[in-house]
């Protein structure tokens, strides 16, 4: 009897702790999806690696802007595309690194749509939030990497996802974004 009972005892323990291992991104998720629609940016910041947020949304800009130059004839006929090119990048890095900030970050997520550097930052947390209708979808993409994706239902062809890492057995933080556009 006591063999089952500790038998029992130590699987209903794996079992609770294989659920909380499996659950923990969708908890940093929704805390960060609370956070930001909040405007609470001290929350956001534990939440959020912003340095690997910040490398990897230069990244996704530097990719959508190839694309898009690409796809221009106006800009290859005129010669401006290689130029563009080669300037771009270090004038998008710099304003990446300066738009990045818990407000942005919260203006992300209430409209599912990434910061324009071009356009300034907003003001006040409350700048940020918008009453959108955002459709949200969780799910893994590997053992060590969460997505929730958001999509602005009045825009259906654009997605931005959440990347959420593993930062040890149960800790999750942001740190990368994926920008999907189905248009294009």
């Amino acid at each position: 009897m006591t063999k089952k009972l500790l038998t029992g005892g130590v699987l209903a323990a794996a079992l609770l702790l294989a659920a909380a291992w499996g659950l923990a991104p969708i908890f940093t998720g929704q805390a960060l999806i609370r956070a930001a629609k909040a405007g609470d940016a001290r929350k956001l910041e534990q939440l959020v690696d912003f340095p690997a947020l910040r490398d990897s949304l230069k990244e996704e800009l530097n990719q959508e802007l190839v694309r898009r130059v690409g796809n221009d004839p106006r800009l290859a006929e005129r010669g401006l595309g290689g130029l563009g090119m080669m300037l771009a990048p270090m004038l998008l890095s710099g304003a990446v690194d300066t738009v990045v900030t818990p407000e942005v970050l919260a203006q992300m997520v209430t409209t599912a749509e990434a910061p324009d550097p071009s356009k300034p930052a907003p003001s006040e947390p409350g700048d940020a939030r918008d009453d959108k209708d955002i459709h949200q979808a969780w799910g893994y993409r590997d053992l060590n990497h969460f997505a929730v994706t958001l999509t602005d239902r009045d825009h259906p062809d654009q997605h931005l996802a959440l990347i959420l890492e593993r930062r040890g057995l149960f800790r999750w933080q942001l740190a990368a974004v994926d920008l999907q556009s189905e248009a294009g």
